[in-house]
């Protein structure tokens, strides 16, 4: 398992993986707009030139914003995501970003316990923040 930059070559699998995974996926143009913008870190974890997962965050002045965490349905629960978090806090990290914030469906249970285990703690909650289905956001800072 080898945990990389994104690379623009990776858009097929990404955005399959994204539309799979959620019901208002991002578009391509979104995800390589923000791949282009250096103040933000994407990373993908691929096994023999397939991409099983992909994360990303944009750099604000010190916080991380992570905008994107997806791991493809047949390889969830085997330590792709955690290893690929911890994977972009770290970079993120050594590149001057301290504080890091995200949303997350207050359904997806199994993300909220991932976060927690890298230390993230729940601050708010933002009501009606998704659609499709409708649903409130539970925003975590770590």
């Amino acid at each position: 398992m080898l945990i990389r930059h994104m690379q623009e070559e990776d858009m097929d699998q990404v955005y399959a993986i994204e539309c799979n995974s959620f019901s208002r996926p991002w578009s391509r143009d979104s995800f390589l707009q923000s791949l282009r913008n250096p103040s933000n870190l994407y990373l993908v974890v691929e096994e023999e030139g397939r991409i099983l997962g992909y994360c990303g965050l944009w750099g604000i002045v010190g916080e991380g914003e992570i905008t994107n965490v997806a791991v493809d349905s047949e390889y969830r629960h085997r330590g792709v995501g955690e290893a690929m978090l911890r994977e972009l806090l770290r970079q993120a990290g050594e590149t001057g970003i301290e504080t890091f914030t995200l949303e997350v469906r207050i359904s997806n249970i199994s993300a909220i316990h991932l976060y927690h285990k890298l230390g993230f703690q729940d601050t708010a909650i933002r009501k009606n923040y998704y659609d499709a289905p409708v649903e409130d956001a539970l925003i975590m800072w770590l």
